[in-house]
């Protein structure tokens, strides 16, 4: 008996690893929790297509929008955990969804496994090209002048433009209405028409409007400058040294999908994402690519869910 259960093992283990070194050997479904065209989707696409030219994956994208990215991830969650369907996370439906609602669909730490990071994109804080404010410094004087009298537009309650919004209120000291609106393009729409005063968005929302010359750019919200935008200071450098709000997107998979998928993915995904031409496709929308084998992942993912968690708290937010 002993002889046939070691015999059972090794012919189960050698199964095992012949599937593994086989990995993939069929296409994997990589599901975004938004709408086609939008950030997510947008970068979502580019590694897909950037992983199926270089390594002859298939690769193919799923959008399932709704719930603020939580429908799209409770998928990816209950998904078979084998390697062919993985997710798109992002910082709202990761980080800031589980501060906001008691109730999410999925547990974003025990349901996900991180596989890969992919890119971070700061924010933009604009204002129309008709507003009197060319600063941030006009900007917060005005906010601090008349309480309460100033709308920021969000694409969303919970957003990452809203949650940044938020937090420098509360490191500027101001008061402002929040207006949520159901996506970016309607909320840029009315502050362009004047029936809100600024807006933290995402860079590709607002790029076209800024070199058209009806939204003006009045910091982001990086460590650092944006390539595409070098003119444009940082919060930091004008007076609120430290402030950062990064949107960033990584790869999860479902728990307990197996070691070696998760591995062959990361390396596929840091292989492309080293390419100098997904680099400049990257930066023409100012995301910068992120690099880190599955420990590094979490470790990063983990910091950021502390850290917007406490953001959340602070500002006294919830959705339920």
């Amino acid at each position: 008996m002993r002889i046939l259960l070691q015999a059972l093992t090794l012919t189960f283990m050698s199964i095992g690893l012949c599937l593994a070194q086989n990995f993939p050997d069929r296409p994997i479904k990589l599901i975004v929790p938004y709408t086609p065209g939008g950030g997510t989707d947008t970068v979502a696409r580019m590694m897909a297509e950037k992983i199926s030219a270089d390594l002859k994956w298939t690769i193919l994208v799923d959008n399932k929008p709704g719930g603020g990215g939580n429908i799209g991830m409770e998928f990816v969650a209950k998904a078979k955990p084998d390697g062919y369907t993985i997710g798109m996370g992002q910082t709202s439906n990761l980080a800031i969804n589980p501060a906001l609602i008691s109730k999410m669909p999925f547990d974003s730490v025990n349901d996900l496994v991180p596989v890969a990071l992919v890119a971070e994109v700061p924010m933009v804080l604009v204002v129309s090209s008709n507003s009197p404010w060319k600063s941030l410094t006009d900007l917060v004087k005005a906010a601090k002048a008349k309480p309460d009298f100033y709308k920021q537009a969000t694409a969303g309650a919970g957003t990452v433009g809203h949650i940044a919004g938020e937090m420098f209120a509360g490191k500027a000291g101001y008061v402002v209405s929040y207006i949520p609106y159901k996506g970016a393009s309607p909320a840029i729409t009315d502050l362009i028409g004047g029936q809100t005063d600024f807006m933290f968005a995402t860079p590709q929302s607002v790029l076209g409007m800024i070199a058209g010359g009806k939204l003006r750019a009045l910091a982001v919200t990086s460590g650092s400058r944006a390539s595409i935008l070098p003119t444009v200071p940082t919060v930091g450098e004008q007076g609120y040294r430290g402030f950062e709000a990064t949107d960033w997107k990584v790869l999860v998979a479902p728990n307990g999908t197996p070691q070696e998928a998760i591995k062959k993915i990361n390396e596929a995904a840091q292989r492309v994402l080293k390419n100098p031409s997904l680099i400049n496709k990257l930066r023409e929308e100012a995301s910068s690519p992120m690099y880190g084998d599955p420990a590094a992942v979490l470790k990063y993912i983990r910091a950021e869910q502390r850290e917007w968690d406490a953001a959340v708290k602070a500002a006294g937010i919830k959705l339920d």
